[in-house]
């Protein structure tokens, strides 16, 4: 796929459009909103925060890969894709390269016929004027839902509701709606509290929030307090069915870049009251998630090279996994690659890993249950 420069037809607002609207009156929120696309709406489910692909020599973006892997991952059953999250390098990307990844990934799906899964856009920023204009910009390259981390670089000057207020500042202009990203891990450690969080869900234009501090207690007090419009969802694939006991509605999970089929059955099993299926699917999922915890986005892409082909390296500075890291990522993850070819060949008893018993026994078992399902 060429590059492409120009939004697509159903996005065709420009960043110029956009700029053109006042930065310092509220009042014309209304008018921001008007130049948006209409929302696809977010449905309960999982949802795949992506990698950024480069060519490995020169570091440009790939965008066949990109838009290769998009299709790949509704055909698996996402309820959304997400991209600059933080699988996605963002913080390695000019403004014009994010949305050109998020053009791509709208127009890859748009292409394959998947008009109803919406595309959610990582906009983070350290300046709420920044983060404003990357909203603007993931609206005109064919986003619809900002996902926005609190600032965090003069985190010891934030006082009162300085956060909050950054939340609702963005909010007011923004022309996407906001899904309040938690992950103190990429946020100096600031880690808003359900209190906070429970407040700005009320704010017009707050419609969700990822929570990838992994506290589930906090994650079922929001889900309960909010309205049930408002999405609760998890931020890691590892705990998927904790989330969805406590009323999480889904996952914004990175694993699902490697086992997209295994992650939406976890989620169908449960929702379909299959509980223990679901539990000894979540053990394997969970197992196999904690490879790509340690790794971050090399294992990431290290998994998707060793086991699809295709994933390349990040950008430097990181680091290029060696052979030997390699082959372990290749070897810790094999227990849950095995499970995601087992369904995406239709859960078959043919396909059962029966010569893996000794090494997966707990595989096995579950493969045997769901071809006799």
């Amino acid at each position: 796929m060429p590059p492409h420069t120009d939004a697509h037809s159903d996005t065709s607002s420009s960043v110029e459009d956009l700029r053109s609207i006042p930065y310092n009156h509220a009042a014309h929120y209304q008018q921001i909103r008007n130049l948006a696309p209409a929302a696809r709406p977010l449905k309960p489910g999982i949802y795949c925060p992506t990698p950024a692909f480069f060519d490995p020599i020169t570091e440009d973006i790939d965008l066949d890969t990109t838009a290769l892997h998009a299709v790949r991952l509704a055909n698996a059953g996402m309820a959304g894709i997400v991209t600059q999250g933080s699988n996605g390098e963002a913080v390695h990307l000019s403004h014009e390269e994010r949305q050109l990844i998020t053009h791509t990934t709208r127009e890859a799906l748009d292409e394959a016929g998947f008009h109803d899964i919406p595309v959610l856009v990582g906009c983070g920023a350290q300046s709420t004027r920044e983060t404003i204009q990357l909203c603007r910009e993931a609206s005109a390259a064919g986003g619809e839902y900002a996902m926005v981390l609190p600032p965090s670089y003069y985190r010891t000057l934030y006082a009162g509701e300085s956060q909050l207020d950054f939340f609702r500042d963005v909010a007011d202009k923004s022309p996407i709606p906001i899904i309040i990203y938690n992950f103190p891990g990429a946020a100096s450690g600031i880690d808003l509290d359900s209190d906070a969080i429970i407040k700005l869900s009320k704010y017009p234009n707050i419609v969700g929030c990822k929570l990838t501090c992994g506290n589930t207690g906090k994650l079922g007090r929001i889900a309960n307090a909010c309205a049930p419009g408002f999405m609760t969802m998890a931020g890691s694939c590892d705990f998927t069915l904790q989330s969805l006991v406590v009323g999480g509605k889904g996952v914004i999970g990175g694993l699902a870049n490697i086992a997209p089929r295994t992650s939406v059955e976890t989620y169908n099993l449960y929702m379909e009251g299959k509980v223990e299926l679901a539990q000894k699917m979540q053990a394997i999922l969970a197992r196999g998630d904690w490879v790509v915890i340690k790794g971050g986005v090399v294992a990431t892409k290290s998994a998707l090279m060793s086991h699809f082909k295709y994933g390349g390296y990040g950008r430097k500075p990181l680091p290029r996994p060696t052979t030997s890291q390699d082959a372990d990522v290749k070897d810790e993850i094999q227990e849950l690659i095995h499970l995601e070819e087992f369904l995406s060949k239709g859960s078959r008893e043919q396909d059962v890993h029966i010569g893996r018993f000794k090494q997966f026994p707990d595989l096995v078992h579950l493969e045997q249950r769901l071809a006799s399902v």
